[in-house]
C-alpha cells in the first residue's frame, strides 16, 4: 500500500506541514525503527527527539513544536491516529467463515451466522455463539455459555459452563474464563471445598490478556464492565465486581468480593486484599497494596497505599536514611570524644 502525505492527512481529518507530493509512504513505524517511507508518531517527552527519527512524516499534535522541514501531521490525538494507522496499513489478516470438521460443535449448541470455528475448538452443549465470532484452534467454550456478536476467542483459551460474554468482547491465548474461586473451609486443619455455583460475566468491548484468569462466583456473577481492558497474568478473584473503562496492567492481583467503580487504572503488580470497595477514577502505581476502601478520585501508591504524593514524600525521605545514620555515628563519635 502506498498513500501521499495529503491522503494520509485526510485520512486522520489532519492538517499538513511541509508536505511533499512527491513522498509517498509505504508503512507505520515506531520513532526509531521507522525509515524514510514510513510514518511515525511522537508525544511528549518524545517530541524533542523527532529530529533524530528517520520517518518521513510525523504525526504531532497541534500544539507540538514545529519540526525540522520534514512534512508534518497535525491532530488532536497522536496516539488515536497512529493506532488508526496502524489499523489501515496493517490490517489484521480475514480469516474464513467456516466450522472446521475437525472441531467438536455439540449439535445442541446454537451457532450464529458468519461464525469461524476452526480446527479442534470445543463447542459444549447448549452453548450459544452470536453472529460474526471467531473461535480459534483448541479453545474451550463450556456448557451453556452465552457469547455475544463478533467476539473473538484466541487459542487455548477456556471460557467455563454458564459464563456470559458480550458483544466484542476479545480473549487473548490462555485466558481462563470461569474457573473456580478459591474457597474453602478450614476444619481441624483440614481444608474443604466450597462449591463455586457462580458465574463470570464480560460486558460489551472488554479485553482479557494471555493467560489471565477471572474466577466464577461463589454465588452470582464476577462482572467485568463494558470497555475494561486487562493485560496479561492479572487474576481477579470470585465475585469480583469491575466497572466501565478500567485498567489493569499485567501481574495485578485483586482479591475476592472486591468492588470497584469506573475509569480506575491499577499499574502492574497492584495487590488488593479481598472485600473492599474502590471507587471510580482512581489511579493505583505500580506495586500498590489495597487494605482498605478507597473513596472516588484517589491517586495512590506504596504499601499499604497511601496519597500519592505522601508515599513520594516518603520515598524520598527514606532514601536519605543512609546519609543520616552516617552524620549520627559521626556525631556519636565526637560525643564520644567531648566527654573524654
Amino acid at each position: 500500500m502506498e498513500k501521499s502525505v495529503q491522503e494520509l492527512a485526510e485520512f486522520l481529518k489532519g492538517t499538513v506541514e511541509h508536505d511533499n507530493p512527491e513522498l509517498r509512504i509505504t508503512g507505520v513505524n515506531g520513532l526509531v525503527e521507522a525509515g524514510p517511507k514510513d510514518i511515525s508518531f511522537a508525544v511528549p517527552p518524545h517530541v524533542e527527539h523527532c529530529h533524530l527519527s528517520k520517518a518521513g512524516v510525523m504525526v504531532l499534535s497541534s500544539e507540538d513544536p514545529e519540526l525540522d522541514g520534514r512534512p508534518v501531521i497535525r491532530v488532536a490525538n497522536p496516539r488515536a491516529a497512529f493506532a488508526a494507522l496502524l489499523e489501515l496499513f496493517r490490517p489484521q489478516e480475514e480469516v474464513e467463515r467456516v466450522i472446521s470438521p475437525y472441531a467438536y460443535v455439540s449439535k445442541k449448541a446454537k451457532i450464529g451466522s458468519n461464525v469461524a470455528i476452526q480446527p479442534f475448538a470445543v463447542v459444549e452443549d447448549d452453548a450459544e455463539i452470536g453472529d460474526g465470532c471467531v473461535i480459534y484452534p483448541h479453545a474451550y467454550v463450556g456448557k451453556r455459555v452465552k457469547m455475544g456478536k463478533d467476539c473473538t476467542i484466541y487459542p487455548n483459551t477456556t471460557i467455563r459452563e454458564d459464563c456470559v460474554l458480550g458483544d466484542r468482547v476479545i480473549l487473548q491465548s490462555g485466558s481462563v474464563i470461569g474457573g473456580d474461586g478459591f474457597g474453602y473451609i478450614t476444619q481441624n486443619g483440614k481444608h474443604s471445598k466450597v462449591l463455586q455455583t457462580g458465574n463470570v460475566v464480560l460486558q460489551d468491548d472488554v479485553e482479557i490478556g494471555n493467560n489471565t484468569c477471572i474466577d466464577r462466583a461463589t454465588v452470582d456473577s464476577t462482572i467485568v464492565g463494558k470497555g475494561t481492558k486487562i493485560d496479561n497474568l492479572v487474576h481477579l478473584g470470585h465475585n469480583d465486581i469491575l466497572g466501565e473503562n478500567c485498567l489493569v496492567v499485567a501481574h495485578v492481583g485483586i482479591s475476592g468480593s472486591v468492588t470497584v467503580g469506573n475509569n480506575v487504572t491499577f499499574a502492574g503488580q497492584v495487590g488488593t486484599v479481598g472485600h473492599i470497595t474502590i471507587g471510580s477514577n482512581c489511579v493505583f502505581g505500580g506495586k500498590t497494596g489495597i487494605t482498605n476502601n478507597v473513596p472516588d478520585n484517589s491517586v495512590m501508591g506504596g504499601f499499604p497505599a497511601m496519597p500519592m504524593k505522601e508515599w513520594l514524600r516518603q520515598e524520598a525521605n527514606l532514601r536519605k536514611v543512609g546519609d543520616m545514620l552516617k552524620r549520627v555515628k559521626a556525631l556519636e563519635k565526637e560525643l564520644a570524644e567531648l566527654k573524654k
